[in-house]
């Protein structure tokens, strides 16, 4: 199993990693709002690799409108710091702490980078006529036999504070799901101001995200914590 985690993360709030917190719906970093969504994608092998290799080369994003503009790539040989982890019944099973270098890098069949831990990147999108820049940074990246995916953090300049991750999964009977869950709060007075609109931009792209790896009608299962 790889999970990294940047040493440097300079996010905007502080509970770096806490999206992978099973009680995360229930008790959310304070003042922030979380929100869990989990569909459907495909059945088989072929269908998870196509899924996960989508989701470690930005394409959930890109599908979805957004342009990404790598700004970073962390070298191969910085140290990470490995995360607290926890099983499904919310019991810590790895301590955190930091380890050696991080993984090699490694690359899609085109060629393409996949996502490391500590990468940094400016999203640019549309909402409301207006032209939005969001810088981000990858605070972790799982890569497990069925389970992969990454989590961004939120950087100075970005409207929301907080952290989102994509984590697809194929489970005992074949299904390949996209997990997709946030933390998040307007980060800073002149968006609180607007967060009704916010938060409505925001529920427009994850609902765009759900659909980004979708290749049939199987139903979204959501929740969205007030």
């Amino acid at each position: 199993m790889r999970r990294s985690t940047h040493t440097e993360t300079q996010t905007t709030y502080g509970e770096v990693g806490a999206t992978q917190a099973p009680d995360l719906m229930q008790y959310p970093p304070k003042g922030f709002r979380p929100a869990e969504y989990r569909t459907r994608v495909g059945h088989g092998d072929a269908r998870f690799e196509a899924a996960w290799v989508a989701t470690l080369t930005w394409k959930i994003q890109e599908r979805s409108g957004i342009t990404v503009r790598v700004d970073e790539i962390p070298p191969v040989d910085e140290h990470t710091y490995s995360p607290v982890t926890f099983d499904e019944s919310g019991a810590p099973v790895e301590a955190a702490g930091f380890g050696g270098p991080g993984p090699e890098s490694r690359f899609a069949p085109d060629g393409t980078p996949f996502i490391t831990a500590g990468t940094t990147a400016t999203l640019q999108m549309q909402a409301y006529g207006r032209h939005v820049s969001a810088p981000v940074r990858v605070v972790y990246v799982i890569d497990e036999p069925k389970r992969k995916g990454f989590a961004y953090g939120t950087l100075e300049g970005h409207p929301e504070s907080g952290e989102e991750s994509w984590i697809v999964d194929q489970t005992d009977d074949g299904s390949v799901w996209l997990t997709i869950r946030s933390f998040s709060r307007p980060s800073a007075f002149k968006w609180r101001l607007v967060s009704p609109l916010l938060r409505r931009s925001q529920n427009i792209y994850t609902r765009r995200y759900l659909r980004a790896l979708s290749v049939n009608d199987a139903g979204d299962v959501a929740s969205d914590g007030d």
